[in-house]
């Protein structure tokens, strides 16, 4: 594997970051959303992981452009919800399949393990198994599924709700053990 740099995010890594997410927009089902976004409409998302809870992490080949990030973002807006976190990964298609997801979402964990967080939940749009298999990795577990709750590309897709504990103080594994 090459040697990628870890770090958060800056305000200047944000061309590279929408970049990546368009990505997926036009060619995947890992989101959602429909129509590629400019760097400047997701401002307030990019904004939103400043620290504390949520965190956005990149990965750069050294010397090179930003190809992945991971974050970790609001769960849901009601403020019971505040000690739970979404955790979310896109890498650039030239580096998916060679370790760099596992090192990014570790060095996540590992930037919000003193936070007050009791829960981190993945949504999976399925079929999706390097996801699966990645966040099994690092000890998540489906926990249901929602049938036919998204339409892209013509069709109706599931999608399967992981989660995994979150303990104060206590790195997250890779194979989910305390």
């Amino acid at each position: 594997m090459a040697d990628f740099a870890l770090r958060s995010a800056v305000r200047g890594d944000l061309d590279a970051l929408t970049e990546i997410y368009n990505h997926y927009v036009a060619t995947s089902i890992a989101t959602f959303d429909l129509a590629p976004q400019r760097p400047e409409e997701r401002l307030a998302w990019f904004d939103l992981h400043s620290g504390g809870r949520y965190r956005l992490w990149v990965a750069s080949a050294v010397g090179g452009p930003v190809v992945g990030f991971a974050c970790s973002s609001p769960y849901r807006p009601r403020l019971a919800y505040q000690t739970t976190v979404e955790v979310s990964i896109y890498l650039g298609p030239g580096v998916v399949g060679g370790g760099l997801g596992s090192r990014l979402y570790r060095a996540l964990f590992d930037s919000i393990q003193d936070e007050d967080l009791h829960r981190a939940v993945a949504v999976i749009a399925l079929p999706n198994p390097a996801s699966v298999a990645l966040h099994t990795r690092f000890g998540f577990q489906e926990v249901g599924r929602l049938r036919e709750v998204g339409r892209k590309f013509d069709r109706y897709w599931d999608v399967a709700l992981y989660e995994r504990t979150l303990e104060r103080g206590v790195p997250v594994r890779l194979d989910g053990k305390r």
